[in-house]
């Protein structure tokens, strides 16, 4: 991008080079003061409805499967990102790029539509960027020459790089589901049964155990008054199999829970100021990214953050 190509006039690299590099800089601090009301208009309610209301359908086997997927994807990443790029290693490297993130839900391409179209472009069906760009080179030519400047070459310029991180903020959907998810059992197990639950593992073992005193005491042999004191003070150990049935049906309804937990924290982290720094985080990425015309380098940690929760509630519950 900084070698533009130019009509033969007496304009030097370095104008082009600035006129782009200022382009770029015009584009980009538009589309950051487009964000607060980008989010007020779908992160915060009635918008946040809207949004989310398209996990209706098939999201809801969508989001469970991404969910379980998630954990093989998060280590793809650590794996690009940790291993070093040898020859020997580079195997490892191939597996890792083709791995993908997943199925993409209605609700994850209905976001990376609005943030395209609204956010990026503002409405227009041309790229905007690509306006400013000929309106920073036609006032440097202007200056030299009166042939029009060739542009054809930026139609393009940013189109692979808003993909892959949009794909990358695709991402942060599934993570924020799975924190939702554990955050909720967390909240539940200490109303509802004064436990701590740090996600569904957690609320399955909690839940299989009460399950498993019940039917105790219901069997006991002296009454299931009786069988209910005793088992307050000396609890069974619930059996693998009254485990595995309860850890399934909390998963399941966890996962269905999955596909519209978007409705309440979408607000919530708009709230908090998260959707603002996650897109304001992807603008100024797609901006380095477009001035040195490298790969997309928008990775958030968000999915890191579910998967030590997860690590930890597999802790708690003792799988590990």
């Amino acid at each position: 991008m900084d070698n533009a190509a130019a009509p033969e006039a007496k304009v030097s690299e370095a104008e082009i080079e600035q006129a782009i590099r200022s382009g770029v800089r015009r584009y980009f601090n538009d589309c950051r003061a487009r964000v607060p009301a980008f989010i007020d208009r779908h992160f915060h309610y009635p918008g946040a409805l809207a949004t989310n209301r398209m996990a209706l359908g098939w999201d809801m086997l969508r989001a469970p499967i991404n969910l379980l997927w998630a954990p093989v994807y998060a280590l793809a990443c650590l794996v690009k990102v940790l291993a070093p790029k040898r020859d020997g290693l580079m195997w490892l490297h191939r597996i890792a790029n083709h791995i993908p993130a997943g199925f993409t839900t209605r609700v994850q391409q209905h976001i990376s539509h609005l943030i395209r179209t609204e956010l990026l472009n503002q409405g227009e069906e041309s790229p905007l960027l690509e306006r400013y760009l000929i309106e920073e080179l036609e006032a440097v030519y202007a200056r030299h020459t009166d042939k029009p400047v060739d542009h054809q070459q930026f139609s393009t310029l940013i189109e692979p790089l808003v993909a892959d991180a949009l794909s990358q903020y695709r991402v942060t959907r599934t993570a924020s589901a799975d924190i939702t998810n554990s955050i909720s059992c967390t909240v539940l197990g200490a109303f509802a049964f004064q436990k701590f639950t740090p996600g569904g593992i957690g609320l399955g073992v909690v839940l299989a155990s009460m399950l498993a005193k019940t039917l105790a005491a219901r069997d006991f042999f002296l009454g299931e008054t009786i069988g209910t004191l005793y088992y307050s003070w000396f609890p069974p150990e619930p059996s693998l199999a009254t485990t595995a049935i309860v850890l399934v049906a909390v998963m399941a309804l966890l996962a269905a829970f999955a596909a519209m937990s978007g409705i309440i924290s979408d607000p919530v982290q708009a709230a908090a100021g998260l959707h603002r720094r996650r897109l304001l985080k992807l603008l100024d990425h797609l901006q380095q990214d477009v001035t040195t015309s490298t790969h997309s380098s928008f990775r958030p940690k968000d999915q890191f953050v579910a998967r030590v929760l997860d690590m930890f509630d597999m802790i708690k519950s003792g799988l590990l």
